[in-house]
């Protein structure tokens, strides 16, 4: 893109979101003057860097209502989900049977499956067409044998909101652990874990306008106790569960975005849920055969998933590559494109799942911004929709 065009709006902010400024002024010194190790806490340096650590920490757990040592800093909110779902059954080997839906993030999925392969049972429960899961149907598939239930909070293709606090409710009263990925929820959702009855949480830094490579794992230390297995072995920093030394600088901007995301939730909430409100009626009533994916009211404020009939969502992407960016709710390799496994787990392998795209407006988008980006997708559509149509 040469230097006279004007940078694409940016519409993928359930992808990555930008670092708010403040976030990144508050990294800054410990990128520079600051650049201590926390773990050498006998001089100067290293306690200034262990004292930024404990803040972040109080910083992040404040956010979702646990307590500070209860708050465990990784590499990724990846890392954080393979260490909850890999380490619970590590801890529990006499257990052997794992819960979770059709629809969580591959960071959850794919753990899952390492657990089948050694022998585990895994129940994946499913979902209606709204995206959401039943607590009826994770009340059924528990058992004795239940280690650990898994359900995100939030999903990051069609936005729905699942019942956390409902499932975390039949947990506590069965004996089982629950553990969610709350990476898409903490910009925009209020969560207790104490009174969501949460007792692993990952949590991601650049979902809520941190740096990437920064996440964490709330492993709950109250009755009931979540006890974990480390996955791998070294120094025995973050009590042993999560080895190397810390990244200070992304440990800061983590503990500054969360605290961010607690003051600035409401109003952005309410900015982001005008504007996708307008932005849904309006492409809805302007393109005929669209049709809005996810829950209709208990979804992310910032999330939009829609089908076009007769819309390839990657020729709509790259032919608006220069004006919008925004995403496909489907995985692309050199070889093949496969569609969702969210929006298959919804609809089946049908056209509305195979042409489903998402828009995501964020902290800083404007409505303008918004304005130029539905008539940019509009006029762009309904060419695509026409060229698709048989000729007379």
């Amino acid at each position: 893109m040469s230097a006279e065009q004007k940078t694409p709006i940016y519409l993928d902010h359930n992808a990555t979101t930008p670092v708010d400024p403040s976030v990144f002024a508050g990294m800054e010194p410990f990128l520079k003057s600051m650049f201590g190790n926390p773990s050498s806490v006998e001089h100067t340096h290293g306690h200034a860097a262990s004292l930024a650590v404990e803040h972040a920490r109080e910083q992040v757990a404040q956010t979702i209502g646990a307590k500070p040592q209860e708050i465990v800093f990784t590499g990724s909110c990846t890392e954080a989900n393979n260490l909850a779902v890999l380490g619970v059954a590590r801890a529990n080997p006499e257990k052997r049977h794992l819960v979770t839906t059709t629809i969580e993030h591959p960071a959850v999925l794919e753990p899952a499956r390492a657990l089948e392969r050694e022998g585990w049972s895994i129940t994946y429960v499913g979902v209606d067409e709204n995206g959401r899961v039943s607590p009826d149907a994770i009340a059924e598939a528990i058992t004795e044998k239940t280690a650990l239930v898994s359900v995100m909070a939030a999903n990051n293709e069609v936005g729905t909101l699942q019942p956390i606090a409902a499932i975390g409710a039949l947990c506590a009263a069965r004996g089982v652990l629950f553990h969610s990925d709350l990476a898409q929820a903490i910009a925009h959702v209020d969560v207790n874990v104490d009174r969501d009855n949460i007792h692993l949480a990952s949590l991601s830094a650049h979902k809520a306008y941190g740096p990437k490579g920064m996440g964490a794992l709330y492993i709950r230390s109250r009755r009931p106790r979540a006890r974990l297995v480390p996955l791998w072995f070294g120094g025995g920093q973050e009590k042993g569960l999560r080895p190397g030394t810390l990244n200070v600088p992304g440990i800061v901007g983590m503990g500054e975005a969360f605290r961010l995301a607690r003051a600035r939730r409401a109003p952005d909430t309410s900015k982001l849920g005008m504007m996708c409100s307008n932005f849904r009626d309006r492409l809805l009533s302007s393109i005929p055969g669209a049709r809005l994916n996810g829950h209709p009211v208990d979804r992310l404020p910032n999330n939009l998933s829609f089908s076009i009939e007769g819309v390839e969502p990657l020729a709509l992407i790259r032919s608006l590559r220069g004006v919008v960016s925004f995403s496909a709710s489907s995985a692309c390799s050199t070889d093949k494109i496969e569609t969702s496994h969210v929006l298959l787990a919804m609809f089946g392998n049908t056209p509305r799942a195979r042409a489903a795209f998402r828009i995501a407006p964020g902290r800083f988008t404007a409505p303008e911004e918004m304005e130029a980006a539905l008539q940019a997708i509009v006029t762009e559509a309904a060419r695509l929709a026409a060229m698709a149509r048989p000729a007379a």
